[in-house]
């Protein structure tokens, strides 16, 4: 697509989208050039309002430009600001590049059909006349906006996503929180396996190669004849200890009078029920039954075994449809009509409660007090001690957002995050960029914290069917 250039240098025109998603985007190039034109200026300047995570990035980005050129004469400008190095730059690292601004005006050498008085046409106007000033470097584009990439392909303009906030390549490799094991594993074992028992909980520990890819907290199964179900306690080198894990399948290990119907269910009810696990991810498609497994491990604890004080209910509010105004009422009644998920499955476990029609209405009197809602927006400042959050939709949310989300956990507290990494609503968000993505891969090494992928739907055999067919 663009010329190659022996020299292996570029310069990255940024397009505004980029700055509003990561406002340190300009020094993630290495020690190549950065482009701003005059129109991503203008843009930054009329987003700069509001109490937005959008807003906020943009000040923060208008913030890092500032200190970058405070004492710039015009020839330094005119000549490129000279980027600093990071801080764990080692001596045989890279030059950095330099931070270039539009400081004239170009032709606009578009097709007729673009017209130039548009933003983004701007942009590649911008992007087309340097590819003509800079003969030492290739010009890509670095874009957010999917159909400005593709118009600048149209116009022979190199084009790319920003890729810094990327956790992975592809989804696919996204930890699974489970692995089967092979069906000659025991004979591979390269020591005898020991075993025993501390009340009611029994351990192997197993050495092999095939341990050093394993996680705290990972569930290793095989299936039958021998029907082995055990999640990783702890791992050095080749050694792991391995833990039985309970079967939550079965009646007599009911939570809420909920059983799981599959093993993906039931570890992740072997999670939810760990007071150890401080941290839960659950991730799968409608009708997986996250939320239902998750408020009742949540009820179970803090009706029953008193673990916690009282189990809070979350989620980010981003509409599917035409958005219907404000809505009057508490911040619980305002957060109401986007809870549905989460009151539909609190209808069901009331249903499970014994007494008649006095019965589950006393247990919804008990539910109403002890179950919250609380919206997203007042999380900032906030420190949940003895709780049990549930973060539903947590696919929507970006690293930022999630950080400040889960470092508002204080001492006792359960955070629980629910969601679909392929159902994301919020623009510039992917599956390899979202939140839940991000938390998923960086907390899996740690001794507190647990995953697993659902994979089976547990609805009706209409829904089951029309996922199938539709």
């Amino acid at each position: 697509m663009g010329r190659k250039h022996a020299s292996g240098r570029r310069v990255f025109v940024l397009d505004t989208n980029v700055l509003m998603h990561d406002p340190a985007a300009i020094f993630r190039f290495q020690e190549h050039d950065v482009y701003l034109p005059m129109v991503v200026l203008e843009e930054l300047d009329g987003a700069k309002k509001g109490v937005s995570e959008v807003a906020r990035n943009v000040r923060q980005a208008s913030r890092f430009l500032d200190e970058l050129v405070d004492g710039a004469d015009r020839h330094g400008i005119e000549h490129g600001i000279e980027l600093p190095a990071p801080e764990n730059a080692g001596a045989g690292a890279p030059g950095r590049g330099r931070l270039f601004f539009q400081t004239r005006t170009y032709p606009d050498g578009l097709p007729e059909s673009l017209p130039g008085s548009r933003l983004d046409n701007s942009i590649l106007a911008t992007a087309r006349a340097l590819q003509t000033e800079r003969q030492d470097a290739a010009v890509i584009l670095v874009s957010k906006d999917i159909n400005l990439r593709i118009k600048a392909h149209v116009l022979g303009i190199p084009a790319e996503d920003y890729y810094s906030d990327k956790v992975l390549d592809d989804v696919n490799l996204l930890y699974r929180g489970t692995a089967e094991l092979p069906g000659d594993f025991w004979d591979r074992l390269t020591e005898p396996v020991e075993s025993w028992k501390e009340g009611i909980r029994t351990f192997y520990r197993v050495t092999g190669p095939i341990t050093r890819d394993w996680y705290p907290n990972q569930f290793v199964y095989q299936g039958p004849p021998r029907d082995f179900e055990a999640v990783v306690r702890s791992r050095e080198g080749e050694s792991a200890t391995l833990e039985l894990a309970t079967d939550y399948r079965s009646p007599h290990h009911a939570v809420w009078g909920i059983t799981a119907r599959n093993r993906e269910q039931s570890f992740a009810l072997n999670l939810l029920m760990d007071p150890e696990v401080d941290f839960v991810t659950l991730l799968g498609t409608a009708g997986t039954g996250k939320t239902l497994l998750a408020l009742a491990a949540g009820l179970s604890q803090t009706l029953d075994h008193k673990r916690y004080r009282e189990v809070i209910m979350t989620r980010v509010t981003v509409p599917v449809g035409e958005d219907i105004g404000f809505l009057p009422g508490t911040e619980e009644e305002k957060m109401t009509p986007w809870m549905g998920a989460l009151m539909d499955n609190l209808e069901v476990l009331t249903e499970t409660s014994a007494g008649g029609e006095w019965g589950r209405a006393a247990t919804s009197d008990l539910l109403s007090q002890r179950v919250k809602v609380r919206s997203l927006n007042f999380m900032r400042g906030r420190t949940f001690l003895n709780r049990y959050l549930i973060l539903d939709e947590a696919q929507n949310l970006t690293s930022k957002q999630m950080k400040t989300l889960v470092t508002r956990a204080g001492p006792g507290t359960k955070l629980v995050c629910l969601g679909n990494v392929g159902q994301i609503d919020t623009p510039y968000l992917t599956e390899t960029t979202s939140g839940l993505t991000y938390v998923v891969d960086r907390f899996k090494d740690w001794a507190h914290s647990g995953h697993v992928t659902l994979l089976r739907g547990e609805r009706s055999r209409l829904a089951d069917h029309a996922s199938a067919v539709l």
